[in-house]
């Protein structure tokens, strides 16, 4: 159970430090140009975290430990790169269908950066979950 809740907390870490960056910083100005009449005044913390518990425990059920420390590292991390393509995919096309004048360009680049940001956090919470896996 140890090895699950520090894996699954490095899949947040990695998860939370890349979106920081890519939010605050590199695709800020995208989103205010395509959807700043959508955006918030403020930052919604509670929704924030409950995204990130969340998705972490999705990429550890269908990404990291489907397979445990037996499983290689190749379909660990195309699996979390599935993963996040396809989550982010949901909310953007969903967008697009549902909303008026939701910019397509905005949307690919959000379905990469979810496919390599969940990538990313399945590397950090496989490399967690191995380690203390031979620990024992």
């Amino acid at each position: 159970m140890m090895r699950w809740l520090a894996a699954w907390m490095a899949c947040i870490v990695v998860m939370l430090v890349l979106d920081a960056a890519w939010i605050g910083g590199i695709a800020q100005p995208v989103y205010q140009q395509g959807i700043g009449h959508l955006m918030a005044e403020q930052f919604d913390g509670v929704a924030a975290a409950a995204f990130y518990l969340m998705y972490g425990v999705a990429l550890m059920v269908f990404a990291v430990a489907p397979g445990g420390v037996t499983t290689p590292w190749r379909g660990t991390l195309a699996r979390g790169a599935l993963f996040g393509l396809f989550a982010y995919a949901t909310y953007d096309l969903t967008n697009m269908a549902t909303l008026r004048d939701w910019p397509l360009a905005m949307s690919l680049m959000d379905m990469a950066w979810g496919s390599m940001a969940s990538l990313a956090a399945v590397a950090g919470g496989k490399s967690v979950f191995d380690r203390i896996g031979r620990r024992r």
